[in-house]
């Protein structure tokens, strides 16, 4: 009885080292399984004839870009007396953008690269919105502001000068959000008699054209490099930045090579501001049962050199930036040709306080005015993000020009703020878990079990064959 009941205890204890050595060995082979797992799916999303590039295609969430617009209340108190600017904010006004599929598409199969265009539009929701895209605003004039800019010629001032007069042009305007966003004819520039661009608007122009040409790896032959911009515009560089703050580094924000680690640094890349953009790892959140990463845009990347030796290329004037110390903005007129546009965080979050200080009737909050993006770290796909910025114009006083000659000082001229944001819809996220997430975590829960119970088996039996030892030997 006593060796059936001592073989019984050392077998006890040897299924539970087994049991808990196969639960220790599942987690290695589960890695490669689910690498291999992502690895396929990741490949498929660059891969011509798969459902993952018909989403990559076109975007598979609706994207909505909200604006909010910054009404000027004493418009003539500024322009006379070069008061501080009292500022109103009104939205969101939202559009539906990116929802045309990319254009004209190439494959390389020895490069492993993809070429394409990425056709722009929005359309308006009334139903996500305050008002009308025919609501009226005072908003600075784009036109005046930017002349001692573009023409800083004395004589030419004193000319164009005439023609503002004429054409009863002053330092702000009305106008609608329509004609604001998308485009209008500036009359001033209609009555100059010269050959030169004559519609202004903050993002004209911008239905019915296209972004790129964008090159990207597909990820087939290194998914290290999957969605990763090789050149835009056939270049690798942005001659608008010298040194190497012109590089194209990373993806478009869509997706991101997969493994995602708490400390590593996302890359990604913005047209519309004309560089890249890094974020770090903010916190561990649950978006619709899935877990995901949530990385911010930190505040080091509209720092001064001061702060950041990094953004030392990115100060390419020294005067509004008081030698390169001011900081939460960047001037972007370089690649806007030659208009003095700056951008900011909304409501100039995180800048020198010098900024905002001309302009009343700011509030900037982390909350509502951060950048982030949401990213499932076992695929790298991004599913949910807000991307938010505030579009500025600096104007400058210019005695040869009447509509400016009553300012005594720079302004930087809050336009609107804009976030462009999108989330997974819930079908989709419910086949993403059922997909992936949900087999990850069964796979880890199965090692898991495996390994405490047989562990619990291997103490029980192993103590129990002790006390029994003891025992007998008494």
């Amino acid at each position: 009885m006593g060796c059936n009941r001592n073989c019984g205890l050392i077998a006890g204890a040897v299924i539970g080292a087994v049991v808990a050595l196969f639960g220790g060995i599942l987690m290695p082979v589960g890695d490669m399984l689910i690498e291999k797992t992502v690895k396929k799916v990741q490949e498929s999303v660059l891969e011509e004839g798969t459902v993952a590039f018909k989403n990559w295609v076109k975007a598979g969430a609706n994207v909505y870009r909200q604006f909010w617009i910054f009404d000027v209340q004493n418009p003539e108190e500024v322009a006379v007396n070069s008061s501080k600017i009292k500022v109103k904010q009104r939205g969101p006004y939202t559009y539906r953008v990116r929802y045309l599929a990319k254009d004209i598409i190439t494959q390389d199969s020895k490069t492993h690269t993809i070429s394409f265009l990425r056709p722009k539009g929005a359309i308006f929701e009334p139903s996500l919105s305050v008002g009308t895209e025919n609501d009226t605003f005072t908003v600075l004039n784009l036109a005046v502001a930017a002349t001692p800019h573009l023409y800083p010629s004395t004589f030419v001032q004193i000319i164009l000068n005439v023609f503002i007069k004429n054409s009863n042009s002053f330092m702000f305007q009305k106008r609608t959000l329509k004609e604001l966003l998308w485009g209008y004819k500036d009359p001033f520039l209609s009555s100059v008699p010269y050959s030169i661009p004559t519609t202004v608007g903050v993002f004209y122009p911008y239905n019915n054209t296209a972004d790129g040409v964008y090159k990207v790896f597909s990820g087939k032959d290194d998914i290290s490099k999957v969605a990763r911009i090789d050149t835009y515009k056939g270049k690798k560089h942005l001659s608008y930045w010298p040194s190497y703050c012109g590089m194209i580094n990373g993806t478009d924000g869509a997706t991101f090579p997969p493994f995602i680690e708490k400390n590593r640094v996302l890359q990604f890349f913005s047209s519309d501001i004309c560089r890249s953009f890094y974020a770090v790892f903010g916190a561990e959140i649950n978006l619709k049962g899935i877990p995901v990463y949530r990385f911010v845009l930190p505040s080091r990347v509209f720092a001064s050199p001061l702060q950041n030796p990094d953004n030392h290329c990115f100060c390419t004037e020294k005067i509004i930036s008081k030698d390169c110390t001011l900081y939460g903005v960047l001037d972007i007129s370089k690649c806007k040709e030659g208009k003095p546009v700056y951008i900011s965080r909304p409501h100039f979050l995180h800048a020198s306080p010098e900024i905002a200080e001309p302009i009343e009737g700011l509030s900037p909050n982390e909350e509502e005015h951060s950048t982030y993006l949401d990213v499932e770290p076992i695929t790298g796909f991004t599913l949910q993000f807000a991307q938010r910025l505030q579009i500025n114009i600096l104007v400058k006083p210019a005695k040869n020009i009447v509509a400016l000659k009553g300012l005594k000082h720079n302004y930087l001229v809050p336009i609107l703020w804009l976030n462009e944001t999108a989330t997974i819809g819930d079908e989709k996220a419910e086949k993403f878990r059922n997909q992936v997430t949900g087999k990850i975590n069964l796979l880890g829960l199965v090692e898991m079990i495996l390994m405490s119970v047989g562990a619990v088996m291997f103490i029980t039996f192993t103590i129990s064959y002790c006390a029994c030892r003891l025992k007998t030997a008494k």
